[in-house]
């Protein structure tokens, strides 16, 4: 090959990298993007599912806005701005005479900047022995109040009481005499029943992921969509769902 040749050919191939190197951030984003939505199992819910979680979504949404609509005995400002990660299980059964039990599900989102994440959807149950007759359904509330007790979450399961220290969550105004509480318990719980909002010492209940509806709506594990591992863009998700990290959002957002 004559000299002359290389340095053309040399010369094609600078001019050639120089071009791939201007191009702008954008496209290398997007295909990014295609690269990592290709890898990711597709979502494939189907219309019962998609009612049924956007569903669910709708009762946490309510349930946490009629709880902060009444500033006296809601939930703290001030720990709802600290928390990492908050649940709602709304309308859990609890049932039993001498031996009872609890059960729900729920949707938890995680603080992401500028909001909250897509809601992750979860089952809770668990059991109790004493002497107990008689049926409830209760609302509970969970504020992750620091990434220990979130990464705890994102196990297979979370047992309450066992390796999770959930204490119960003040309610009022301020939390500036609870200080303590925060820095002790890992989750604070709430419960409502028949209209009364207060703390809840939670013991026994067993946090689970809901996967199949997970993985359904998003192609995602709960785990992957509450870490980030392949976020979810909110573009992607159903408006029933999408208005429980909005709720959210309405009362605390950083």
């Amino acid at each position: 090959m004559k000299f002359s040749t290389r340095i053309t050919l040399l010369a094609a191939a600078c001019a050639l990298a120089a071009a791939a190197l201007s191009l702008p951030t954008g496209i290398y984003a997007r295909q990014e993007e295609r690269q990592r939505k290709a890898t990711r199992p597709s979502a494939n819910a189907s219309p019962k599912q998609q009612k049924d979680a956007s569903q669910k979504a709708g009762s946490a949404s309510r349930v946490f806005e009629q709880v902060m609509g009444a500033p006296d005995r809601s939930i703290p400002r001030e720990l709802l701005d600290r928390a990492e990660a908050v649940a709602v299980f709304p309308g859990m059964l609890k049932a039993g005479f001498v031996v009872g039990g609890r059960g729900g599900s729920g949707v938890i989102s995680r603080r992401v900047t500028g909001g909250w994440s897509a809601p992750a959807f979860f089952k809770m149950g668990g059991a109790s022995v004493g002497l107990q007759i008689g049926a409830a359904r209760t609302d509970l509330i969970l504020l992750f109040m620091n990434e220990d007790a979130l990464k705890g979450l994102l196990e297979d399961k979370l047992e309450m009481g066992g390796e999770a220290s959930a204490a119960a969550g003040p309610v009022g105004r301020t939390a500036s005499a609870t200080t303590n509480l925060t820095l002790d318990a890992g989750i604070l719980s709430y419960s409502r029943s028949k209209g009364l909002f207060a703390g809840l010492e939670l013991k026994g209940a067993i946090i689970n992921p809901d996967n199949n509806l997970n993985e359904a709506l998003y192609g995602l594990k709960a785990r992957e969509v509450l870490t980030g591992t392949n976020k979810v863009s909110m573009a992607d998700v159903l408006p029933g769902v999408i208005t429980f990290p909005n709720t959210l959002a309405r009362y605390s957002i950083k």
